[in-house]
């Protein structure tokens, strides 16, 4: 029997917890690796992982995959518009086939109504959580902020050239935590004990401004770069014209404003304890990015 099974897990996020559980001694086949196909789990497959064939569409598949789970790692689903059936059918799969504890990636937020910017991705999460809770399942909720990983695509790859990081976040802060450190965080609750039925804030314990990230970036090269905090039709209409999809504009404005809102500022000591150290800052994650 596999202990441990990874939703996701030929996704980024997945793997990496994958490899932390590797690397803090859990052996192979007490790990199984939930993948749409054989083939797409090849990777992890050669280490000796078990692969779970199952698809968050085909609730059947996910009853057999999750049998014998006793700690089940739910990542969340990519698909928007299918997210909401997917997660019902990942909750109601682990009830029937007995899985013991499902940790649950959700995302950080203070604003739950339907007036967030960030709504469309808000529905889905809340629901599952709600689900989680009401479904009797021993759960750990881990409320995500932004990865830090995600900064330079929001600041842009021509921010030496032009000199400025153009975004409508107004001058409210964010408290983003690197990938590979929420991941880390996550094996160490799989590991363990003591997670049951709470709910973590996977934040960095210091929240930066763009202005903030102007001035670090600015220190860091040795180059002046300014922040502008557009309005959000202002910003729109500059992306439109330099042929930014409307898809990746829609995406920078929801976090562009709900950062402005307040809502990603949100601080807090859990990811720093669950790793046993201070989490990455952000003027050093800027560093690895635009030393030369």
């Amino acid at each position: 029997m596999s202990k441990i099974l990874i939703t996701g897990a030929t996704g980024l996020l997945g793997g990496l917890v994958i490899d932390f559980l590797l690397q803090k001694g859990i052996e192979a086949n007490e790990i199984s690796a939930l993948a749409r196909s054989e083939e797409k789990a090849k990777t992890l497959k050669n280490v000796n992982i078990n692969i779970k064939v199952g698809d968050y569409n085909d609730y059947d598949s996910l009853v057999a995959a999750f049998k014998g789970t006793e700690k089940l790692l739910f990542i969340s689903g990519e698909d928007l518009t299918a997210r909401l059936s997917q997660h019902e059918n990942v909750v109601k799969a682990s009830k029937e086939s007995g899985v013991k504890h499902v940790v649950y990636t959700s995302f950080q937020r203070r604003n739950e109504t339907e007036t967030s910017p960030l709504g469309v991705l808000a529905q889905s999460h809340l629901l599952t959580e709600k689900w989680l809770k009401e479904s009797g399942l021993n759960h750990t909720i881990l409320k995500n902020n932004l990865y830090m990983d995600y900064i330079p695509s929001f600041i842009g790859d021509r921010v030496l050239e032009t000199g400025t990081i153009y975004l409508p976040a107004g001058k409210r802060k964010i408290s983003a935590g690197l990938r590979t450190e929420y991941a880390e965080a996550t094996a160490n609750i799989l590991i363990s004990e003591g997670h049951e039925n709470k709910v973590y804030d996977f934040t960095n314990i210091e929240a930066y401004s763009y202005g903030d990230m102007a001035k670090s970036i600015s220190e860091i090269t040795g180059k002046t770069i300014q922040y502008i905090s557009p309005s959000i039709n202002e910003f729109t209409q500059a992306l439109t014209h330099a042929g930014v999809p409307t898809e990746s504009i829609g995406v920078l404005s929801g976090f562009s404003v709900a950062q402005e809102q307040g809502d990603l500022d949100v601080t807090s000591t859990d990811l720093k304890n669950l790793l046993g150290r201070n989490p990455t800052t952000l003027k050093t994650f800027l560093k690895t990015v635009y030393s030369s």
